[in-house]
Formats: C-alpha cells, sequence, structure tokens
C-alpha cells in the first residue's frame, strides 16, 4: 500500500513538476510560505502592537489569492522566455492586487523573485526584474501609506532568496558541465581503446592471414605436382592458424582484463561524491592478468557497498607484497556489524577462491569493516615493499 501511495505521489509530482529539472520535492515544500499569508488572522491582525498599521481586510480575498497563484506557480516550471517573464509578473501582481487587504502580500512578491532567478537570462537582466518588482511594491505602499518596515523586510528576503536560487542554479549547471565532461572523458578513452585494439589486431592478424592464404594457395599447387609438399605446407598452415588463435585468446583476455589503477580512479570518484576521504597505497609487483582482473573487481564491489551502506568518513586501499603473498586490505570507518552474504561478499570469495586464495573479513560498529585477500605471490614478481601512496582528500 505504502508503496502504491508513493508511486501515485512521485506521479502526480511528475505533473506538476517536470523531472527534467530535478527539483524533487522542493517546490512543494516552497508553498510552507503561504502560510504567511494568514500570519494577521492568527496574531490579531492590526490589533496587535507588532502589526500595527498592517491592513488586513477579508479572509476570504486571500484564499481567493492563493486560487489564483496555485496554477500560476505550477505553470510558472513549464514556461521558457517572454511566457516565463509574463508569469513572474503575474504574480508579482497578485501582491500587488493583494497589498491594500493583507499586508502579508509581499509573500507573492517574493515568490515572483525566486521565480525570476530561473529565468533563462544574464544575472543583470534577472536583477532588473527583480528591482522592478521591488520598486513598483514600494511605491504602493507609500501610495497606501503603509509601514515603510514592509518594504525594507521585502528587500533582505527577497534578495536572499535570488542570490540564493542564483547560486544553487549555478551550482546545477557547473555540476552538469562536469558531468559532460567526465562523460566526453570516458567517451574518447573508449574511442581510443577501440582504435588501440584495432591496431593490435591488425597487426596481430594481417600479417597471419597473409602467411595462411599463400600458403594454402602454395598448396593448392602443390597438390597436383608434389603431395608431399603440398601436406607440409598445410601443416604449416595448421601450426600458423593456431598459433594465431591463441595470440588471440591472450590478447582478448588482455583486453577484457580490469585495471586496478582504473579501478581505484573509479573508486575515488565514486567516494568524492558521497564525502567519503579516500587513500590507496599499491607496492610495486607484478600482477597477473588474472590476479589484477579479480582485485579489481574485488575493489569495485567493496567501494560500492561501502558507497552504499557503510556510511563512512574514511576508506583506504592496500595492497603489499609479502614473502610469498599478496595482501589486499580495503577498510572503512563505517557502522560495520552483521554483513549478508548476498551483498557482493560471495562474489569476492569465490574468485578469491579461484585463485587459490584467502578471504578474510572483520566487522564491528565501533571501528568499522576490514576486508583481507591474500593471493599467491607471482615468482618472476620481486616485491619492492616501498608503497607509491596517494592521498586523495574528498571535501566532507
Amino acid at each position: 500500500m505504502a508503496i502504491t501511495l508513493g508511486h501515485r505521489l512521485r506521479r502526480l509530482r511528475g505533473l506538476l513538476i517536470p523531472e527534467h529539472l530535478n527539483l524533487g520535492w522542493g517546490p512543494f515544500y516552497s508553498l510552507g510560505y503561504l502560510l504567511f499569508l494568514f500570519m494577521p488572522a492568527l496574531f490579531g491582525g492590526g490589533e496587535s502592537p507588532w502589526a500595527e498599521g498592517v491592513p488586513y481586510g477579508s479572509l476570504g480575498v486571500t484564499v481567493l489569492s492563493v486560487l489564483v497563484f496555485l496554477p500560476l506557480y505550477f505553470i510558472n516550471f513549464r514556461l521558457s522566455g517572454v511566457r516565463m517573464v509574463l508569469c513572474v509578473l503575474l504574480i508579482a501582481s497578485l501582491g500587488y492586487l493583494l497589498l491594500p487587504y493583507n499586508g502579508f502580500s509581499n509573500t507573492y512578491v517574493i515568490f515572483a523573485v525566486a521565480a525570476a532567478a530561473f529565468i533563462h537570462a544574464s544575472l543583470w537582466h534577472r536583477l532588473s526584474l527583480v528591482c522592478l518588482m521591488l520598486a513598483t511594491f514600494l511605491l504602493e505602499i507609500l501610495w497606501l501609506g503603509l509601514p515603510v518596515f514592509i518594504f525594507g523586510i521585502t528587500v533582505i528576503i527577497a534578495l536572499a532568496v535570488f542570490f540564493g536560487s542564483h547560486y544553487q542554479i549555478e551550482h546545477q549547471r557547473k555540476s552538469a558541465a562536469l558531468k559532460l565532461s567526465h562523460d566526453e572523458v570516458r567517451r574518447l578513452a573508449a574511442l581510443a581503446e577501440r582504435e588501440r585494439i584495432g591496431r593490435d589486431l591488425h597487426d596481430l592478424l594481417g600479417h597471419t592471414l597473409s602467411l595462411i592464404a599463400l600458403k594454402s594457395e602454395l598448396a593448392g599447387k602443390l597438390f597436383e605436382r608434389d603431395a608431399g609438399a603440398a601436406r607440409r605446407e598445410i601443416d604449416d598452415v595448421t601450426r600458423v592458424a593456431r598459433d594465431a588463435l591463441s595470440q588471440v585468446r591472450h590478447a582478448v583476455t588482455g583486453i577484457r582484463a580490469a585495471g586496478l589503477s582504473t579501478e581505484l580512479a573509479a573508486a575515488r570518484q565514486l567516494l568524492e561524491s558521497a564525502g567519503v576521504s579516500f587513500s590507496y597505497a599499491l607496492a610495486d609487483v607484478e600482477l597477473t592478468t588474472e590476479q589484477e582482473t579479480a582485485l579489481s573487481l574485488v575493489v569495485r564491489e567493496a567501494v560500492t557497498n561501502i558507497q552504499r551502506h557503510a556510511r563512512a568518513t574514511k576508506a583506504r586501499v592496500e595492497l603489499v607484497a609479502l614473502r610469498e603473498q599478496l595482501q589486499l586490505r580495503i577498510e572503512d570507518d563505517g557502522n560495520g556489524g552483521d554483513l549478508r552474504a548476498g551483498n557482493g561478499l560471495t562474489g569476492i570469495r569465490e574468485r578469491v577462491n579461484a585463485l587459490d586464495g584467502q578471504f578474510r573479513i572483520d566487522s564491528s560498529r565501533s571501528t568499522g569493516t576490514r576486508l583481507d585477500i591474500l593471493l599467491p605471490l607471482v615468482e618472476q614478481s620481486l616485491p619492492v615493499n616501498v608503497p607509491r601512496v596517494h592521498h586523495l582528500m574528498a571535501p566532507r
């Protein structure tokens, strides 16, 4: 039932506020400021010392203004250009029309100023529109002989709301530009990788296939005259083809292998977005393709769990070379506690076991979680335990 209700509420929100704006429930929370329109009724209007000289007429007029405001408020999110400017001015006009009856009609003027921040125009053009609306409000206050402090409060709140919205929009634009930049970097990296793979396969298979074609053609010509020579050429074709198949399989294995350094860079980006301080240290040791791929996938799974479940502030990945083993340690200072096998730990254990390794986990609510992966050290690798330490501090 709760899921159905939540789905219906999100569907209603999508009908009123376009989803591509990524505003969530914020515009609905902002409607709470409409309560200021009814403050005089709650505190006695002009009879209270603090509201002396502030008009407050029929409650019905205020309710009617709210009924007019709500359609304008939600329509404004779907407009742009001149039509959006006109809608903003209509919202401000509600404040002007209601002022003789309700001194708190400046609420509508503030809503209009906040909406003006979202107009697609330069900052100075939007500020000019804001100044025009505020100046009109001041002239009406002077004409009606109302207390000038109403205007003073309106200016302070309106400018605070306008610049708050302005900087929020600028932050969203910069975040979107940064995301596009990251996407472009990934796209170019993928394009460069495809070109590299194409060159490698051309260098790998071009000469081999030419040799196979040449020997096959020669075997065909020798078949009638010298069957033994033709058979030797066919045997050479078979050998060359098998060698080529072995080289292709080796190349594909390298292509599919995930790089540990690449995975750590992705981990940095993921944890930075969650406000987690991240550091890592890698011993200068050679890994086999299978080991690097397995450790990379382990790092990916563990970092994803940290970002989703741990609620950590610090995380660290460390690879050290012991006498006969490689040790990868991944630790965080999150909430720890009981861990379910379904959160990726089973996959990590299977990858480690497939390489004759060991997997240990230590998790407590006071110290966080630590994963230790031990793999056999390849014979050709001489460990040099001088770690290259990188400290990547994410903003809190």
